[in-house]
């Protein structure tokens, strides 16, 4: 009986001990989730104005081939631009873009065998043009196409350097304009761009001094290679994708 009553004094103080000892034992720590990664989308959606650098390279297409001499190519080009696009469906990306570049340099003569020397020089070239293109985040790649101006200084002169009167037929200072290229954005404000533009400017031959009639047209046409960087006023900032 005595063994028995032991027995039981310890029981009844080891539960009573077991309690206070969980107690003290540390709280099973809590983990949070952390949210779930929320990527930005880039949006082309807004105004924006830039500058570009590049060269102009000139067709050789002048009264077919009759007379000596032809357009000089690699002249130096620098300009601005300015336009807007609109981001939809949410990959596709349309736009306007109005642009203008100064030429450096002139692109040659043509020596007719009479003596007479005839400059077509380009001072400037400039467009208006819509754009559509796919985007994937900060990368556009596009195309363009529109109306093209460009900027003429033509004169005619004798073998003594004379100014000769001259006429001509045709009007190479308007045409159109195709081009492609690749623009990306590298902060929510400013993006660079790569571009190549061809400007058609049609045919155009002498009607006036009769002597030049019979050499037929030259054709004025060039190849733009450029690259520019633009500051955008985007409309609302970034997209954000959500999960």
């Amino acid at each position: 009986m005595k063994k028995f009553l032991l027995a039981t004094v310890a029981l009844v103080a080891l539960g009573a001990t077991v309690p206070a000892l969980a107690a003290d034992l540390a709280a099973r720590p809590q983990y949070t989730k952390a949210p779930a990664y929320a990527a930005p989308l880039y949006n082309w959606t807004g105004f924006y104005i830039g500058g570009h650098l590049g060269g102009v390279f000139s067709d050789n297409s002048n009264f077919g081939g009759l007379t000596t001499g032809n357009n000089g190519n690699g002249r130096f080009l620098g300009g601005l631009q300015g336009g807007a696009d609109y981001q939809f469906a949410p990959n596709w990306v349309v736009g306007a873009e109005a642009e203008y570049s100064w030429i450096a340099g002139n692109n040659g003569s043509v020596l007719f065998p009479n003596g007479n020397s005839y400059t077509n020089n380009q001072r400037g070239l400039g467009s208006v043009t819509g754009r559509i293109g796919y985007t994937w985040g900060p990368g556009l790649l596009y195309v363009k196409g529109g109306y093209a101006f460009s900027d003429n200084n033509d004169s005619l002169v004798n073998g003594a350097g004379a100014s000769v009167p001259f006429a001509l037929s045709g009007n190479h200072s308007n045409g159109y304009t195709v081009g492609a290229g690749l623009e990306y954005m590298f902060t929510q404000n400013w993006s660079g761009k790569i571009e190549y533009q061809y400007y058609n400017f049609g045919d155009s031959s002498f009607t006036a001094p009769a002597a030049l009639v019979r050499f037929g047209n030259f054709r004025t046409d060039d190849h733009v290679v450029k690259a520019g960087i633009n500051y955008r006023f985007n409309w609302g900032g970034p997209v954000v994708a959500k999960y």
